[in-house]
């Protein structure tokens, strides 16, 4: 069965949603510039009592950051992107801490993955200009170089698309943000389940 991650929530009635509609784990955004920004302290509150591995995701954040985050938090893994994910992955591993490891999609990615440390999970998306994921962009899976080992796709992911991606690239998991959403940070739950149920039938 698909391990599945909901990625860029804002608001605890779209946690719930996730975690009522089966979600293995929730992201929740502290990068800046992003629309599903949120705050460490709002990030504390969201992830409060959550049946579900719990992910930071960060862009450029030193160590330092990321780990007084994660102990404000109570975080369970990380999503470290930028020019700092290098450092702070592996800091969060000898934490013990649930490592997301992107890998931007651009031809090299099967290097790039096998190139991560063993007990980081490479995590596959697309990127637009500056942006580090959520770019709603979706990848071409059928000539997409997987890696050899577990891994998670993204990239442009939603309820009407994400059964053949798993078909067709068979990852270990799957994460999607904007599509899910009615508007930017805000969660339509009939979309997040329905996502939910399509990833994990297949």
């Amino acid at each position: 069965m698909t391990w599945v991650k909901i990625c860029g929530l804002t608001r605890r009635v779209d946690v719930a949603a996730a975690v009522d509609a089966g979600a293995d784990a929730l992201g929740f955004v502290l990068a800046d510039g992003s629309p599903r920004q949120i705050s460490v302290e709002t990030a504390a509150s969201l992830m409060d009592g959550v049946p579900a591995v719990r992910v930071l995701v960060t862009v450029d954040a030193t160590i330092a950051a990321v780990a007084e985050a994660v102990a404000a938090t109570g975080a369970d893994g990380v999503q470290p992107h930028g020019a700092e994910s290098g450092a702070v992955a592996r800091w969060a591993q000898q934490a013990g801490l649930f490592v997301l490891r992107p890998v931007t999609v651009s031809g090299g990615e099967a290097l790039q993955a096998a190139s991560i440390p063993k007990g980081q999970i490479p995590l596959l998306d697309s990127a637009r200009g500056s942006h580090h994921g959520g770019t709603g962009v979706t990848l071409d899976w059928q000539t997409l170089k997987r890696p050899d080992r577990p891994f998670v796709l993204a990239g442009g992911l939603d309820p009407t698309n994400v059964a053949e991606a798993v078909g067709a690239v068979h990852p270990w998991g799957v994460d999607a943000s904007s599509g899910l959403e009615s508007s930017p940070g805000i969660k339509d739950t009939a979309r997040v389940a329905a996502f939910v149920k399509e990833a994990k039938q297949t």
